[in-house]
């Protein structure tokens, strides 16, 4: 067999065992299609920028809380484990992170549930860069309640200025958050957010994708 073919094969094979894959944040391909900008309050600046020699998604907060959503159907039966990458150069230290005053994070990625017209139905799991929690800590966001479930992936004992590759298995988290049974989610976000503090903070995110396993 030529070279190129089995090169080509082995890619293939490699591709296969993998399993399947869902893109939704490809900025390393300098790519944000799809994501939309929702403010809270004032707008956290997000940029694709070059990060020594990996292309970035780079957050800026100042006083400010706004995200990027993107709202794509995920079926959890094939693709559960969400993945990303992400990094912080400085903390928001001193804030109790479960009253209205203190929550603000870093970095968060959160996947969205929705209710339908039922809005009080809509439920949310926000994987957060904690400040001032410890990690794997979970508590009910200090907004929407039991609705929107917080949970510490990384804490004050995570380094600055280095990059942490993330993968959660969100049906498996919404099954023990929630209790329910839950197929498909309608949405992920991404937020740096100190509009509540009043802080100024910088995180950075790399690609995110949904995996089979």
């Amino acid at each position: 067999m030529p070279y190129f073919l089995g090169l080509l094969l082995a890619l293939v094979m490699q591709n296969l065992a993998a399993g399947p894959r869902v893109i939704l944040g490809e900025f390393s391909h300098n790519q944000l299609n799809g994501w939309e900008q929702k403010s809270f309050k004032g707008e956290t600046r997000y940029q694709i920028q070059i990060l020594g020699s990996v292309t970035v998604l780079k957050a800026d907060s100042h006083d400010a809380g706004s995200g990027l959503f993107k709202e794509q159907c995920i079926d959890l039966e094939q693709t559960p484990f969400l993945n990303w990458s992400w990094r912080i150069a400085n903390r928001l230290t001193g804030l109790n992170e479960q009253s209205k005053t203190g929550d603000d994070y870093a970095a968060r990625i959160y996947v969205l549930v929705k209710g339908g017209l039922a809005f009080w139905q809509t439920k949310a799991i926000n994987y957060v860069w904690a400040g001032n929690t410890a990690k794997d800590t979970i508590w009910p966001n200090a907004f929407a309640g039991d609705h929107a479930m917080m949970v510490a992936v990384r804490g004050q004992e995570a380094p600055l200025n280095e990059w942490q590759s993330e993968k959660r298995n969100v049906g498996a988290d919404l099954k023990k958050l929630f209790g329910e049974d839950i197929r498909t989610i309608d949405a992920v976000a991404l937020m740096t957010d100190t509009d509540n503090s009043h802080g100024q903070v910088s995180a950075f995110y790399g690609d995110i994708w949904f995996s089979k396993d």
